[in-house]
């Protein structure tokens, strides 16, 4: 079987080039072995022996296929072909191996391989397949497996890739020209053997003119010498690799790299004065720290640590440290100072750097120095005793008010103030001794016994005798409300604008608070939504008051009152309602008030004082006898009955109030009460739904309603009720609630039929009651009442 071409011609020029000497020598051969094992054989021949061509199943080589390939059409890779094969068909082409399915075809009739799939070089640089050529029929095959490789091409489609993403570098400052700072590295995934896709070469984008990076290698060098870290102590480069050894056309990646100039020893310290003054107090102790000073220096870190010294003391008073945290140089007292000795002392001193760098030399001394003037103030200092232990005697015997001794002290301040003395009683409890405060002189006050105390040990104070003044100041607390600051007298113009300021107010308050008083003005919220005035704050611990409207009266309203609410800004805060009266005025066009409050009345010209007296009276007598008519008319009628009487009655309901009698026709309709077969139809409501449901079912129709005549008594009774009860329901007038309704029927059947007054309106007649007498034991108390003539009177006087 031989080789026939391949499908990557056109880009793979170099390597068929060197492939044609191999196929006209002869092509490398893979000989059947016994048992069926393939042996790669070369020929070791000289150059015309390899023009023998020996007998062998295949004829082979690498075949080669451009990864990436974008086309519509699988991408023909070669083809195979066996001597065996005679064009007749009986001959298959069998391929298997690592993608003989997935990627790569063969067409088993003519030999043609094909790549179906996008192939990747980073992802799989070769295939491995085998071949065979079988029999069509019997799948025998007539020439042995034979192995071969797809390899594939590589094209330029990875870009350089750094290591890092962003690199972080140092160099020491003022380094010299070229010094070397980091190397950075990219890598390119294409093949480094076909080409120049991953030959990369290193360009600086952003960082110039500081460093430069070598093309070929990325080392990264310093461009400028002695940069200063004070000046500029950091930078940021943008570094590209570029393949295609940089050609146009070539893929690139960038990354960033920072570098950082360390430090170095090439400064200096340095004060920031050349003269401090301090000043402490005589009494101040020793190792205490006097004062403070540092040396600055712009170097950092090691290279900016101080060493202080003193270099003029004068008597050696003080000393000086290094603070290792904050680099100062601490001075410290080391004997104890005396303003009367001396009041001043002027110390030099010298900072030096600690870790010089011998290289930086040359610039200079790393030092400095400065000069410090101690200033020793004067302190109140305690008397001092000429003697610390006196030791004196007294014999026993000796008299009360006895001078036993002396003591005696002075003020060692320049002031010398004049000494008293006393005793510490904690030292003479039975007070045994005195001292006189102004000499000194010690004697006693009560008789001494040696052989109840040989040993006094007494304690002497003495003290400074100077006036002193005390001046105590009361602190403030918020507990006075602010008020206004004057009594207001507010006027309001009757034309009077709406919008219009009528005052302006202010506030006072006895508290005096650090921060100044800030006060808030408001109305109370009783008149906060009133229609005439509202009250603006000024901000400025005042406010305005301002009319809502115009049109003010005095006939209206001659005076408002208007509570404004006064808040302070103390802790807590504090407030009080304030009422402010407005007073309605006639003002002229300018606005200038002629006159307030009610308005006057004018009298009729030559009306004189006794006639307006007399007038006066007439209007009095007038009025006390309206009020004398009004009284005697409302006087209440004796009852006819008197109340024992009306007691024995049992079915009499006493209302308050009288009906009209017989002649008060309007309360009632007189004939629907006495003729029962008379149908009022009911007033429907037209505010309401007309099928309202009461508590008793009504009647249906007026048509089916019974004669009353026709119907027993309690029939009668329930009728007369439901119309009553449905013409309250239904009626517009009657109220939504239930109300007492009064009906003035009796019914009908009773033996004395009815003693209503309201039957004698058909006839005016008066009429007999003797009859009651007759009518059993029920009616006796009527039959006396109005059985007699008297009794007739009485009654027809009562019922009419």
């Amino acid at each position: 079987m031989r080789w026939c071409g391949s499908g990557s011609l056109g880009r793979a020029g170099t390597h068929l080039a060197l492939l044609l000497p191999l196929w006209e020598l002869g092509c490398w051969g893979l000989i059947s072995a016994p048992g069926g094992q393939n042996q790669a054989q070369h020929t070791t021949e000289g150059p015309w022996e390899m023009l023998r061509r020996h007998k062998r199943s295949w004829v082979w080589n690498q075949f080669f296929v451009l990864e990436e390939y974008t086309g519509e059409e699988p991408l023909y890779v070669g083809k195979l072909h066996s001597d065996v094969d005679k064009g007749d068909g009986k001959v298959k082409y069998v391929l298997s191996g690592e993608g003989s399915t997935s990627i790569f075809t063969i067409d088993e009739n003519t030999g043609d391989i094909h790549a179906t799939k996008r192939l990747d070089r980073e992802e799989q640089a070769y295939y491995t397949l085998q071949a065979q050529a079988v029999d069509r029929i019997t799948n025998i095959p007539v020439e042995p497996r034979s192995e071969f490789l797809v390899k594939v091409q590589d094209i330029n489609d990875n870009e350089p890739k750094f290591m890092d993403r962003h690199y972080m570098a140092g160099v020491p400052e003022m380094s010299a020209l070229g010094t070397m700072v980091v190397q950075v590295a990219a890598t390119d995934a294409d093949d480094p053997t076909y080409g120049n896709s991953a030959r990369v070469v290193y360009s600086i984008i952003s960082g110039q003119p500081y460093f430069s990076v070598e093309p070929k290698t990325g080392i990264i060098r310093t461009a400028l010498p002695n940069m200063d870290r004070e000046m500029k102590d950091q930078y940021v480069l943008v570094i590209q690799a570029k393949d295609m050894v940089g050609q146009m056309g070539g893929l690139s990646g960038t990354t960033s790299v920072t570098i950082t100039l360390t430090d170095v020893n090439d400064n200096p310290p340095h004060f920031s004065r050349k003269n401090y003054q301090y000043t402490v107090l005589e009494s101040l102790p020793v190792a205490s720290v006097v004062a403070r000073v540092k040396a600055v220096d712009a170097d950092i870190g090691p290279n900016a640590e101080m060493e202080y010294r003193i270099i003029e003391d004068g008597p050696g008073l003080f000393n000086i440290t290094t603070d290792e945290d904050t680099q100062e140089g601490v001075i410290i007292l080391q004997k104890p100072l005396d303003f009367e000795t001396k009041n001043s002392f002027n110390v030099r001193i010298e900072a030096t750097n600690r870790n010089i760098d011998p290289a930086f030399v040359h610039l200079g001394s790393f030092s400095d120095t400065t000069s410090v003037k101690v200033t020793v103030k004067d302190v109140n200092e305690s008397p001092v005793f000429s003697t610390q232990l006196s030791r004196m005697v007294i014999s026993e015997d000796a008299k009360v008010g006895t001078s036993i001794g002396r003591v005696s002290a002075h003020d060692p301040d320049t002031s010398n103030s004049a000494i008293r003395y006393s005793i510490d009683r904690n030292t003479d409890l039975e007070r045994i001794f005195n001292v006189d405060a102004l000499s000194g002189v010690i004697s006693t006050a009560k008789p001494l016994d040696r052989e109840v105390n040989s040993v006094h040990n007494l304690t002497i104070l003495a003290m400074e005798s100077r006036k002193s003044f005390v001046a105590i100041t009361v602190l403030d607390i918020n507990d006075n409300a602010p008020v206004f600051a004057i009594a207001y007298e507010t006027l309001l113009c009757e034309n009077a604008a709406p919008g219009q300021v009528i005052q302006t107010i202010s506030a006072v308050d006895k508290d005096e608070p650090p921060s100044g008083h800030l006060f808030y003005f408001a109305l109370t919220a009783s008149v906060v939504s009133n229609s005439n005035f509202t009250l603006r704050d000024n901000k400025d611990n005042t406010a305005s008051i301002v009319t809502k409207r115009g049109g003010f009266r005095r006939q209206e309203q001659m005076l408002y009152r208007l509570p404004v609410l006064i808040v302070d800004n103390g802790s807590p805060a504090l407030s009080s309602t304030n009422t402010l009266s407005v007073n309605v005025c006639d003002c002229d066009s300018d606005g200038v008030a002629q006159s307030c409050g009610a308005m006057p009345y004018t009298l009729p010209a030559g009306l004189s004082t006794g006639a307006l007296v007399a007038i006066l009276g007439c209007i009095i007598t007038l009025l006390v006898m309206v009020l004398m008519i009004m009284s005697m008319r409302q006087r209440k009628k004796e009852p006819l009955i008197l109340e024992e009487e009306r007691d024995v009655r049992e079915n009499i309901v006493r209302y308050d109030d009288e009906g009209g009698g017989e002649e008060d026709t309007e309360a009632f309709v007189m004939v629907a009460l006495r003729n029962l077969n008379v149908i009022i139809d009911p007033k429907v409501r037209r505010d309401v739904i007309p099928d309202t449901h009461t508590f008793f079912p009504y009647p249906t129709s007026s048509s089916s309603q019974p004669v009353h005549n026709t119907l027993p008594d309690n029939v009668v009774f329930r009728e007369f009720i439901w119309d009553r009860l449905k013409d309250a329901d239904v009626e517009p007038s009657a109220p939504p609630y239930d109300s007492l309704q009064t009906y003035a029927f009796e019914g009908s059947g009773s033996v004395a039929e009815s003693l209503s007054s309201l039957e004698s309106l058909s006839t005016d007649s008066e009429q007999n009651y003797d009859y009651l007498s007759t009518w059993g034991p029920r009616f006796k108390k009527l039959a006396d009442l109005y059985g007699n003539s008297d009794g007739n009177s009485n009654g027809n006087s009562m019922l009419s």
